[in-house]
């Protein structure tokens, strides 16, 4: 059971390493007029359709240490139903913002951008189906078998 459960956890913070490194190297990649609207904190659609594609791999990574480390296809099982709450608690507070955010100024830094990014209420849903699918993915067994 213990191994079970470090699985999990090791699993989840893979997951969130990768992303907050892709996610950082995709934001000093793009810039702030690529990665928001023009003059706003809103998520552009290349950054949301960024952050499906990275939030994925991030997933699959996630499954696959989970997998290595359980040893059994209830690690990744498990993982994916944490990432599936997370994800959705994550979204609730983006679901329940106002529409329309403050201006953008120029010359943004990436910390105060994290801080005031606003993510779109597709994206914010999609997220917790795009993991649980990442950690599937990446939770299959050597032998082929589904986690």
């Amino acid at each position: 059971m213990g191994r079970l459960i470090g699985s999990v956890v090791v699993g989840y913070i893979v997951m969130f390493c990768v992303v907050f490194l892709t996610f950082s190297g995709a934001y000093l990649a793009l810039g702030p007029d690529r990665a928001f609207l023009p003059g706003s904190y809103d998520a552009s659609i290349l950054w949301n359709v960024l952050s499906v594609v990275l939030g994925f791999a991030a997933a699959v990574i996630g499954g696959m240490v989970c997998m290595m480390i359980a040893k059994d296809a209830r690690g990744p099982k498990w993982l994916a139903v944490l990432v599936f709450v997370i994800g959705i608690a994550f979204a609730i507070p983006v679901l329940r913002q106002s529409p329309g955010s403050e201006p953008r100024p120029a010359g943004l830094s990436m910390m105060e951008a994290m801080g005031k990014a606003r993510q779109t209420p597709w994206t914010a849903l999609l997220n917790p189906v795009i993991g649980v699918l990442g950690v599937l993915v990446g939770g299959r067994g050597r032998s082929g078998t589904a986690a």
